[in-house]
């Protein structure tokens, strides 16, 4: 069983190596070359050594002198081939690192834009701590026996040259040298059975401590406010001890093997010296030749290892390979078609028999209604009737399990691709900003004039704030916007909504952490503009303008809001009220007050609440009064 999980890890390295080399062809050859290079290279400087000591070192030990030829032939000799040794060092270290970091950043780059081309249903399947190892431990693990590949492959060519050399200085001292290789080759293939599982089990647990360390940062506010920091830590640290174990683990089978690859060549070296005395003694070979075939071994043993790095490294490859591909071949890709939606006016919306479900929670049932063009729509409902997920099923985060949302009359899958994303933009109850500056913020790359950007912020309320800030459009706003509070945290991602001009703009909730004030003038803003865009549209359809001649592209909107304050819903032209994944009730907020009693309790609930404890102090107040006369009495 052993036997054949090896050599199935076997194959796939190779075939995870092949993909390498099939990409950078030019440059693995390259670094090959320079590896044959220094492999040669390798064989040539045990023959200028074993020519050195024949002519130059040995006679100057039996007649006490040396010719000048000699001498400078020996130096030229040995210099010239360490000099071209190291270039060839040079040459493949350089090489093989462009092969190895080249693709390690081709990996990063596909995961990445896999993971953006992936629905939202993808991701809330997979643990953002998993996916951040698959595009940087895994892509890194990978590719890691590329670094020592190169050398590798010299290798093959000096043994190749080594074993020709050996056979024509002494056929007799080659062939008892070449026994060591059997030995060699079996001890590789049981430290590599015995590697193999250990190092898979490594690689996964590495990925496993990813996973829990960004979780338990991503909530850190609250671990410390629920005090479970001794509880993350241990269950931290149970994990981590199992990579630690793992790692030593690894560790104890490179340390009790590695010294046995490096004693099987010395003890080559000891058998090979101990025959050529013999025939040295004999006169079969002279003092020249057994150097030669004795240093050969010597040099020998450390391009021998470089084969086990190689092998060595295949499982952790494989492991990373497979984790890498399994984000690659992920299907859960959206289809999509070539239609483009009108980009002028704002968009009218058909929501028509739509259910979701998450796994088998069945969230939405057969949600239907329409949104007339520049018309603004408030989503109510108690909390889980399934508001935010109709809000990404509207911007296409995620497909419906059965129905159709259409924009402008046309269903969202037949969009080209994009189409959703420019016509269409949600501020989302959790607001995030980058480690970058406000203007960064608002515009995500987007080219438009600090006067766009400042009428952004004026619509959303937060040109006020940004003026008084230190840089004000140039204010850094620190890792997930930790310098600004909550309010104006949701107000710079409202203005990043309105600076793309969006013709459906849909908050979910994206006021809730702003004072009803300041709500109720963002809200304001937006409608007046809608309804002067409304207007200005009906003085150029009578004069019998063109409207894209006359209007830039969504200066108004239509806007779908998810709200709970009543000030905010009595805003908006028309209520959905939803409740259990279902649409209750439809109409003006003072029809449902009228005639929906779940919509009513649902809307009035603080009003009432307050009234209740409002009486409840008042007859507090009374009985304070009445205990008091009495004790007058």
């Amino acid at each position: 069983m052993a036997s054949k999980v090896t050599s199935a890890v076997m194959r796939q390295g190779l075939g995870v190596l092949g993909v390498a080399v099939r990409t950078e062809k030019a440059v693995f050859a390259i670094a090959v070359l320079a590896s044959g290079v220094y492999g040669g290279m390798t064989v040539a400087s045990a023959w200028a050594l074993g020519w050195a000591t024949e002519n130059a070192v040995l006679p100057a030990f039996e007649a006490g002198d040396i010719t000048a030829g000699a001498l400078w032939t020996a130096v030229l000799l040995i210099m010239g081939t360490a000099l071209l040794k190291a270039i060839g060092v040079a040459g493949r270290r350089i090489f093989a690192g462009v092969v190895q970091y080249r693709m390690q950043a081709r990996s990063r780059r596909e995961v990445t834009k896999q993971y953006l081309r992936l629905p939202l249903a993808w991701h809330h399947r997979h643990p953002t701590g998993q996916l951040l190892s698959n595009a940087s431990a895994d892509a890194e693990a990978a590719w890691a026996p590329l670094a020592p590949l190169p050398m590798a492959v010299g290798v093959i060519v000096m043994l190749f040259t080594a074993a020709i050399g050996m056979l024509l200085t002494d056929p007799v001292l080659a062939l008892v040298g070449f026994l060591i290789f059997p030995a060699i080759a079996v001890l590789n293939l049981v430290y590599q059975r015995r590697l193999s599982p250990l190092v898979t089990r490594a690689q996964q647990l590495r990925a496993e401590v990813s996973e829990i360390a960004h979780e338990s940062f991503d909530g850190a506010l609250v671990v410390k406010t629920l005090g479970r920091e001794a509880l993350e830590t241990d269950r931290f640290r149970r994990r981590a001890h199992e990579l630690r174990d793992a790692n030593i683990a690894v560790g104890r089978v490179r340390g009790l093997f590695d010294p046995m690859l490096e004693a099987l060549p010395t003890l080559g070296v000891l058998i090979v010296l101990a025959v050529g005395a013999l025939r040295l003694t004999n006169g079969a070979i002279n003092s020249g030749e057994l150097v030669q075939v004795a240093y050969l071994f010597t040099l020998l043993a450390f391009p021998i290892r470089a084969l086990g790095w190689v092998l060595a490294e295949l499982p952790r490859s494989v492991v990373g390979w497979t984790r890498v591909q399994s984000v690659l071949d992920a299907t859960g890709s959206m289809e999509y078609g070539a239609a483009e939606p009108d980009g002028v006016r704002p968009a009218g919306v058909e929501v028509e028999d739509v259910s979701y479900a998450y796994g088998d929670s069945e969230v939405l049932h057969g949600v239907s209604f329409d949104v007339a063009a520049g018309r603004t729509v408030a989503l109510v409902g108690p909390t889980g009737s399934g508001k935010s997920t109709l809000t990404h099923l509207l911007v296409r985060l995620i497909d419906p399990g059965a129905g159709e949302i259409r924009l402008d009359g046309t269903g969202l899958r037949e969009l080209a691709y994009g189409a959703v994303a420019r016509a269409a933009a949600l501020v989302p109850q959790q607001t995030f900003l980058f480690d970058d500056t406000v203007r960064g913020n608002v515009t995500l790359g987007l080219d438009v004039p600090d006067e766009e950007v400042w009428a952004a912020l004026r619509l959303a309320q937060a040109d006020g704030f940004v003026a008084r800030l230190a840089d004000g459009l140039a204010t850094r706003v620190g890792e997930r916007g930790t310098t600004l509070s909550g309010g104006q945290r949701q107000r710079i991602a409202l203005a990043r909504a309105i600076v793309r001009r969006p013709r459906l703009l849909i908050l979910d909730d994206a006021t809730s952490s702003v004072d009803p004030q300041v709500e109720a003038k963002i809200l304001y803003g937006l409608r007046d503009r809608s309804a002067g865009a409304r207007a200005e549209r009906a003085r150029n359809d009578a004069n019998g303008a063109r409207a894209g001649a006359t209007m830039r592209t969504a200066e108004s909107s239509t806007t779908i809001v998810v709200a709970y304050r009543m000030a905010t819903i009595a805003l908006a032209d028309e209520v959905v009220f939803l409740e259990r994944g279902r649409v209750e009730d439809r109409g003006t907020h003072e029809e449902l007050l009228a005639r929906c009693e779940g919509y009513r309790n649902l809307v009035t609930a603080y009003e009432r609440e307050e009234a209740e404890r409002a009486a409840i102090a008042a007859d507090a107040e009374d009985l304070t009064e009445d205990e008091a006369e009495g004790v007058s009495a």
